[in-house]
């Protein structure tokens, strides 16, 4: 068989377009993910080599970069050495640390993938990009859109394709230029196949001409790629497909080829000096990235070991006999590292007990939430999870602050004239009044009004009353909220010795003009605050019913135990509290006594996050620099109302105990275990397939936009125009911007999550190996995985087959100066510091 008789299979186009390209959800769901998914069957060293090949990304730092780090102490001498001789041994080299220090190795970038479509460039002198993205992007925007535009698209059932014959078939004037495209458009069985003939005509070449012209827009290809996935992230529905993309495109393609030659021109692929190549073919081993590794590695290790000497040396503590005063749970969110320390330093001082928990910010609530008068249900439970309950809000009463120029009054033709000269000119006094006087105005992304404090939440399940209009279950069975609390308690340890008043706190984020708000709030919750689940986790722990099902299951929490729900806003430092007012008797007086603690803890927190912003002096008092932070989460103009995840790197897993009095940098994710209580593993293998996605998830992105703002970040805020409220593009007709843009990642170090496991190596082992998708990221190392024995705290690292002993080079010791005192020493990354 001949290269012209070859079989092409579509369906394995498809499931490769799937793979590779960017799986990037509409704004109101981001959720972070590793960038490069497609290559994560791999070696993590070996998968940056081959993206770099295949896509010409820039998968790592210059040599030069790591040079500097090296120079400015941030590369431990001792730690490049270890990686060096570690390499050697390990792929047989013989570099030194001269060559390593001094060495050139040549930066080579030219990918495979856009070589075939750039040869109508090079041989007809044809820009398709040029003649065919503006017009596509524009129909897809018009298709796809959210709430932008005024005038709807003629949306057909059928799809795409079947949209676009209904609107050729009703408008005076063609999308088109000539009448090829035109009449084929009007075929009902057209195919890519058939397309591509005319396009290509070769089979040998039409994966690699596909592949092209998908990557030559990959943030428009994969939303096209995710939403045909799960049509369900669209709250105004429409059917697409990558199918229909490619056929719309090749159309393009026909029609401005056409418009250029007439119809005299051939397809690419009977050009004699082309030959197919394999896109996506392993490269060789290249100096260039055998240098990266060496680096990378020890740069990692330099930071990894202050947290692990910390924790060997850290002083095992007697078991609290006495009962806390108070407890509470946050989310793992590495945000919530520090407001963590806080309260428990300011309850120290205060000669309070108190003990806080990490635990993955839904609570282990699936379900969907309607707020009152809300058209659409929200996830607020985990981006994989497909929940079948359903909880509404009702009866809150509360009208929600508008403003008037949002009106829809502003889409007809005689009032738009009247409120453009007169609510215009009000609004834009107020757009200048708010540069120099920055409030939470009503169109502010505020975490405190996703749910009404004073609403009623319709969360238990009736009988009489079972299911939604689309099938949902109203609300959770007693059983099903016993299983949660359950769940959550003995996931984290916290079995016995329950304080008199347990707190429940969730996290979100305030901002202005922050086209990636859902990117600042609970990853857990889908990207949405934790207000609710935190709200519902309270209120089902304080069920007379459920702690009768608890209590059969030898889970006892005391008559005098109240749960009390809050929502922590990280951008703004406050926490409100929910149900407060159906406290009784000492419960009073002590909520008084602990929120008290709160906002002292807040104040702290704030203090602390302020040393990274300019303009804000830290030396100032508390309660000025809390009015500055507040302020600058509303200010208009601040495109980093906050630094969210940047600088994360750790993901420690085990009691409080193992991090108490170590100061993290705010770097660190949080989950509490105790391993007395799973001595299997059961509720640490439940805890690591959440983990690794979701942390893992986070800390890739962030790497990679770090390592290449532009291909594998989003660039600057600056030119981002919002798209159909489904994703940003530089000005109105660029492709749609994946990963994250430049003022979320600036001060962020580029390394990957260490994850610290306190148990058992054995039993790490078999949890991590009972799900393979888990297994994947450890196995080839995208997250490096370190167990701490919980008896003697020797460490061992797992190397993708089994652990081995690992003893840290960098000792942390403690320091003289306080914590006060240590995190206002510089605005750069600090080391890990025992602070008591």
């Amino acid at each position: 068989m001949n290269k012209h008789e070859l079989v092409w299979d579509e369906s394995h186009l498809i499931h490769l377009l799937q793979h590779y390209l960017p799986s990037q959800a509409p704004l109101k769901d981001f959720i972070h993910h590793n960038t490069l998914h497609g290559f994560q069957q791999e070696e993590f060293f070996d998968a940056l080599g081959h993206a770099k090949h295949v896509f010409g990304y820039k998968t790592s730092l210059s040599l030069d970069r790591y040079r500097k780090f090296y120079k400015d102490g941030k590369i431990n001498p001792y730690q490049l050495e270890r990686s060096m001789e570690s390499f050697n041994q390990k792929k047989g080299t013989d570099f030194t640390l001269d060559s390593v220090l001094h060495g050139s190795a040549k930066l080579t970038i030219k990918p495979t993938v856009g070589q075939l479509r750039s040869k109508w460039k090079q041989l007809y002198q044809v820009d398709l990009n040029a003649l065919t993205h503006s017009k596509l992007f524009r129909v897809l925007n018009a298709y796809i859109d959210q709430g932008v535009a005024i005038w709807q698209f003629p949306v057909s059932e059928g799809g795409l394709i079947s949209s676009l014959r209904a609107l050729e078939r009703n408008s005076m004037v063609s999308m088109f230029n000539t009448p090829r495209p035109q009449m084929l458009l009007a075929q009902k069985k057209l195919s890519i196949k058939h397309l591509l003939h005319l396009v290509v005509g070769n089979e040998a070449f039409f994966d690699n001409y596909v592949v092209d012209q998908q990557f030559a827009h990959p943030g428009w290809s994969g939303m096209v790629s995710v939403l045909e996935q799960n049509q369900a992230l669209l709250l105004d529905k429409r059917k697409i497909s990558l199918n229909d993309l490619i056929i719309f495109e090749l159309l393009l393609e026909i029609d401005a080829l056409d418009q250029r030659f007439g119809m005299q021109w051939k397809p690419l692929g009977y050009n004699d000096s082309l030959t197919p190549i394999d896109l996506f073919e392993k490269p060789q081993k290249e100096v260039f990235n055998q240098l990266v590794e060496i680096w990378q590695v020890a740069f990692e290790n330099t930071t990894y070991d202050q947290a692990l000497s910390a924790i060997r040396n850290i002083a095992p503590k007697e078991p609290n006999i006495a009962r806390d005063d108070f407890q509470a749970l946050f989310c793992i969110d590495d945000r919530e590292c520090s407001i963590r320390r806080y309260i428990e330093n300011v309850a120290l001082q205060q000669k309070i007990g108190c003990h806080t928990f990490g635990t993955p910010g839904h609570f282990g609530l699936e379900y969907y939430f309607q707020p009152e008068n809300g058209k659409f249900h929200t996830k607020v439970c985990p981006a994989p999870v497909s929940p079948n309950i359903l909880v509404q809000e009702k009866s809150s009463n509360i009208k929600r602050k508008k403003d008037f120029h949002f009106s829809k009054q502003t889409h007809g033709f005689l009032l738009s004239w009247l409120i453009t000269h007169t609510v215009g000119l009000i609004s834009s006094l107020r757009l200048i009044r708010s540069i120099f006087y920055p409030k939470n105005e009503a169109a502010a992304n505020s975490s405190f009004h996703f749910m009404s404090e004073q609403s009623n939440l319709n969360y238990q399940f009736n009988p009489e009353n079972p299911e939604s209009a689309d099938g949902l279950q109203l609300g959770f069975k007693v059983e099903q909220m016993a299983d949660n609390v359950e769940k959550v308690l003995k996931s984290i340890g916290l079995v016995n010795n329950f304080a008199p008043v347990i707190y429940i706190i969730g996290h979100g984020a305030s901002s202005v003009n922050n086209t990636y708000y859902a990117g600042y709030d609970c990853g857990a919750c889908s990207g949405r605050p934790g207000s609710v689940n935190a709200r519902l986790f309270a209120k089902m722990a304080n069920r007379a019913d459920v702690r009768q099902l608890l209590e059969k299951r030898n889970l006892f929490i005391p008559d005098d135990t109240v749960f009390i729900g809050g929502l922590h806003d990280t951008t703004i430092d406050e926490i409100s509290f929910f149900e407060t007012l159906s406290l009784a008797g000492q419960s009073v007086e002590q909520h008084e006594r602990f929120s008290a603690i709160f906002k002292k803890a807040l104040k702290l927190n704030a203090k602390e996050r302020s040393r990274r912003f300019i303009g804000i002096n830290t030396s100032k008092s508390l309660e000025n620099i809390h009015g500055k932070i507040k302020k600058r989460a509303v200010a208009i103009f601040e495109p980093r109302p906050e630094w969210n995840h940047a600088t994360n790197c750790f993901c420690i897993i085990g009691n409080r105990n193992l991090t108490h009095g170590l100061f993290l940098d705010r770097r660190a994710f949080l989950n509490s275990y105790d391993y007395k209580t799973d001595p299997d593993g059961l509720y640490l293998t439940n805890i690591l397939n959440a983990a690794a996605p979701v942390c893992g998830g986070i800390n890739l992105e962030y790497y990679f936009s770090r390592v290449d703002t532009q291909k594998l970040g989003a660039g600057t805020k600056l030119p981002h125009n919002v798209i159909g409220l489904n994703g940003v593009a530089n000005g109105t007709d660029g492709d749609l911007r994946t990963g994250l843009p430049g003022q979320m990642i600036e001060m962020h170090d580029p390394l990957r999550l260490l994850m610290i496991v306190e148990h058992y190596s054995e039993v790490v082992l078999a949890a991590i190996k009972r799900n393979p998708a888990t297994f994947e990221w450890f196995e080839n190392n995208w997250v490096n995985l370190v167990v701490v024995n919980p008896e003697t705290h020797q460490c061992q690292r797992f190397n993708g087959i089994f652990f081995e002993d690992y003893e840290p080079l960098i000792s942390t010791t403690d320091k003289q100066l306080s914590l006060e005192q240590y995190i206002e020493t510089s605005s750069d990354n600090l080391p890990i510091y025992l602070y008591n």
